[in-house]
Order: structure tokens, then sequence, then C-alpha cells
């Protein structure tokens, strides 16, 4: 078993801008993504990429002192979320999964596209968030 410290301040502090940068994107993907190229999938893996990212510049003990989070929670709470999306067109008499969306004026930000779609997403994003991160960390812990 190797033990491994990182003492590159350089790499230390590019990690942590890189990791911002990535999660940043990941969400702007993630709200992106019912018009444009991106949605949950792609915003949970580059959400997965950031936090890996943190995993491997820094210590996993520390990681997991910073950010508390058991992950294998979040694939339940992903499904279920992906899931019970589809049922918000059945409510109103709709197919299982019609999207519906709006546009709504908002003080300071203006007018907003809202749909039904980033509900989908969110369970998506979190599902592949927490698939990536918990393939990868378990793997990673294998030390045989």
């Amino acid at each position: 078993m190797m033990k491994w410290k990182t003492n590159n301040l350089l790499f230390i502090h590019i990690t942590r801008v890189a990791s911002f940068l990535i999660l940043s994107f990941s969400i702007y993907l993630f709200f992106a993504g019912h018009n444009d190229p991106g949605g949950g999938f792609i915003g949970g893996l580059m959400t997965a990429a950031s936090v890996l990212l943190l995993y491997l510049t820094f210590d996993k003990r520390k990681i997991d002192e910073m950010l508390p989070i058991n992950y294998v929670n979040f694939i339940p709470t992903g499904l279920l979320i992906g899931f019970g999306a589809g049922f918000i067109g059945m409510i109103f008499g709709f197919p299982y999964l019609t999207q519906f969306f709006d546009y709504f004026s908002f003080p300071l930000i203006g007018e907003v596209e809202l749909a039904t779609a980033v509900i989908f997403d969110l369970g998506i994003y979190l599902g592949v968030a927490a698939v990536a991160l918990t393939i990868i960390l378990t793997i990673a812990g294998d030390e045989e």
C-alpha cells in the first residue's frame, strides 16, 4: 500500500478552481439540457468528475470529512424523482412523461421558462452522479 501526500501547492489550488469550474459547468448543462445539448446525464457525469478531481488531489479521508455524503442514497432518490416526474402529466389526464412548460416573470431575473422536464433531469442528474461516484470510489477503495 502506497502512501501519497500532495505537497504541491500549485496543484492543490488549480484543482480547487478547476473543480469549481467543472461543477459550475455541470449545473449549466443540467439547466440547459431540455432545450440544448446537455441535461441530467452529462451534468451528473461532470459533477462526478469534479468531485473525483478533489478525491485525486486530496486524501479520501479529508474529502469524506468535507463532504460527508453517502452517494448510494442518491441512487434511489434520483430514480424516484425521475420516475415520479412522469406522473405529473397523468395527474392532469395526459400520457406518462408528458412535458409541460410555461414562461414566468421574476423580479431581477426577468422572464424564465420553467418545464417539468427539469424535474426528470434532476432525477437523472442525481442518479448518474451517485452511480459514477459509487462505482469509482468502490473500485479505488479495493486494496487487494
